[in-house]
Parts: C-alpha cells; sequence; structure tokens
C-alpha cells in the first residue's frame, strides 16, 4: 500500500486490509519497532507479490510478516512460499481469535493484539544471497524515499495528479 492514497478518507488505508488485519499489522509494527527493526507496509516485490511487511534490522537482515486474520485468509492463500526468495526470515502474524496450529512450524510465528505483539516461534533463517540482498535494500529505500515525499507534499497540499504511483 502507498502510504498515502489521494481516494480514502484514511491516507494509511488503501482499501485491501480488514480492520482486523490492520490492529494485527499495528502490533506487529509496534514490536519490530522495539527489536530496532525499520518496517514499511504494503512493498510490492519482483514477481508480482506483496509483502504485509517488510523489515530491516540494524545488521541488514530482511524479514516478511504475512498477516493472516482468518482461518479462511490462511486457507486460501498459498503464495507465503514464495515470500522466502525475498527475505531472511519469514513469519506470520496473527490476533487470539486464530488457532496457532494451522501455521506451518518452518516460518516464525507472532500474535498480536493490536497494541503490541508477541514473538511466539523466532523464523529459520534462509539468507538472501548478496546480489538479491544489495537490489531490496536499494527498492526499499527508493520506495520508503518515495512514500515520504508524497506525504510531505499531501500533507502541504501539492497536487499529485500526473505522477506515476510511488510503488510502480
Amino acid at each position: 500500500m502507498p502510504l498515502v492514497s489521494l481516494r480514502a478518507r484514511d491516507p494509511m488505508i488503501d482499501g485491501r486490509q480488514s480492520e482486523r488485519a490492520l490492529l494485527v499489522r499495528r502490533g506487529v509494527q509496534r514490536l519490530l519497532m522495539k527489536m530496532r527493526v525499520s518496517v514499511l507496509p504494503e512493498i510490492p516485490l519482483s514477481g508480482g507479490r506483496r509483502a504485509d511487511l517488510i523489515g530491516i534490522g540494524e545488521k541488514g537482515d530482511v524479514l516478511i510478516v504475512e498477516i493472516k486474520s482468518s482461518i479462511e485468509d490462511f486457507r486460501s492463500d498459498r503464495k507465503w512460499p514464495e515470500y522466502r526468495l525475498h527475505c531472511d526470515r519469514l513469519y506470520f502474524a496473527t490476533h487470539p481469535g486464530v488457532p496457532l496450529d494451522i501455521f506451518p512450524d518452518e516460518c516464525g510465528l507472532m500474535l498480536s493484539d493490536g497494541y503490541g505483539a508477541e514473538m511466539i516461534r523466532e523464523a529459520p533463517e534462509h539468507r538472501l544471497g548478496a546480489p538479491a540482498r544489495k537490489a531490496l535494500t536499494l527498492r526499499l529505500a527508493r520506495l520508503s524515499a518515495d512514500r515520504l515525499l508524497r506525504a510531505e507534499w499531501i500533507a502541504n497540499g501539492a497536487a499529485l495528479s500526473g505522477l506515476p504511483d510511488a510503488d510502480e
């Protein structure tokens, strides 16, 4: 999701996320911030996939968090193994209303109540290669700068019509 959406009342919401998923996201973001991991939501990846959350730690480790707000959400979405190509560690995050035993053991697991989150299971490490890490880090830096610039322009009343989407 771009940081800002000109069509939504709340520019942080682009309409794809359920209210429950947004609460899970907020709690996970707070946990990751405490862990000194910088996080971005809704990041497009090569291959057409979109990570719910992607983070970079102080040493450059990359993690992806796939948010699941229900059993149906988890069962209907089988793209998660492809995310391993874009991170060192892959996690699922959910809320207390979803049974934790549905999530695969080969991924980390976080439980969020919207105000914070708890690490239930650490994710095994699958290190990215140096070229993939560099390309991903550069992509994240550019997306972050583009999103921040757009947020600044909108906050100051500038029109964005005619500009390409920041996530393209």
